[in-house]
């Protein structure tokens, strides 16, 4: 992909993210949240769609799934791979990935590419 300079938006050092780290940062007219989740990095807009909370404030974490084995029985649960964020107002929790929220995929926060040169972190603004 060639990435033109004009297109990014220097974030920072990669190396002073933690995992579960977000950095706010101003793209446009818009707050976006850059995310570092095991170790790859994300970029999604800070406003939830629900009541406009900064999702970006929230937890990190693996989504949990749930799948029902029938009646009477317990549903059996475990952590997926996908790394999903909560809004920290009302708990709504999207992909950080895709943006899409997890319990309704009509639901979608803009996200963006993020691009790491040389461990400085940017996010891209163009298409």
């Amino acid at each position: 992909m060639s990435v033109d300079a004009d297109d990014l938006v220097k974030v920072g050092p990669a190396s002073e993210f933690d995992d579960g780290d977000a950095e706010i940062i101003e793209v446009g007219r818009a707050e976006v949240g850059v995310v570092r989740a095991d170790g790859e990095f994300y970029a999604i807009r800070n406003q939830c769609p629900h009541d406009g909370g900064p999702v970006c404030k929230g937890n990190v974490q693996k989504e949990l799934v749930g799948e029902f084995t029938g009646t009477g029985q317990r549903v059996e649960q475990q952590y997926s791979d996908t790394d999903i964020i909560s809004c920290p107002w009302h708990g709504w929790s999207f992909e950080l990935e895709t943006g899409i929220h997890i319990g309704d995929d009509r639901i979608q926060v803009p996200t963006y590419e993020v691009v790491v040169e040389d461990e400085i972190v940017y996010v891209h603004t163009g298409d």
